[in-house]
């Protein structure tokens, strides 16, 4: 925690502190928690000969509710097909995902994590989202829910942007 906020907190408490400056303590934060939040999925990571990154990690995340096909997949997650394709041949080099073509449209290829790999798919993912879990339990759940809220509103605020 920097000396800045705590003197915040300290002069006038959190409730005080204006949106911009809050925005500023987050933006100084965030690089720092996406370096641990990538460094404890690294820890969780089971060993493969393909090295998995982010992208791979969030791929699987959309995949654990069942198939989907390849071009869902990359608007779920903002990248061009064949970005994803790269990922998705990373993973089924790992053995993690399977890929066949659509029964319903032959041009579509849909993809799904491999059922022999549900299980240490879910305890990697789910290994690697303990520290979060463990922060957002110290909430109550008005907490919780505000903290959630705000990064809903910010994705969208900056998909907005995109746009």
């Amino acid at each position: 925690m920097s000396v800045q906020f705590i003197a915040m907190i300290l002069i006038g408490g959190a409730a005080t502190i204006s949106g911009s400056i809050m925005g500023a303590l987050f933006i100084t934060l965030l690089p720092r928690i996406t370096r641990g939040m990538r460094r404890s999925q690294d820890r969780a990571a089971p060993e493969t000969i393909t090295p998995l990154g982010p992208r791979h990690v969030a791929a699987l995340e959309h995949l654990r509710d069942g198939p989907l096909s390849v071009g869902c997949l990359a608007g779920q997650l903002g990248l061009t097909m064949s970005t994803v394709s790269g990922v998705l041949a990373d993973l089924d080099r790992a053995g993690y995902v399977e890929r066949r073509a659509d029964a319903g449209d032959r041009r579509r290829t849909l993809v799904e994590i491999t059922p022999a790999k549900q299980a240490e798919i879910r305890q990697w993912l789910d290994g690697a989202a303990q520290p979060m879990a463990r922060v957002l339990n110290r909430l109550d759940p008005a907490e919780r829910a505000a903290f959630l809220k705000a990064m809903g509103m910010l994705e969208e605020e900056l998909r907005e942007q995109e746009r």
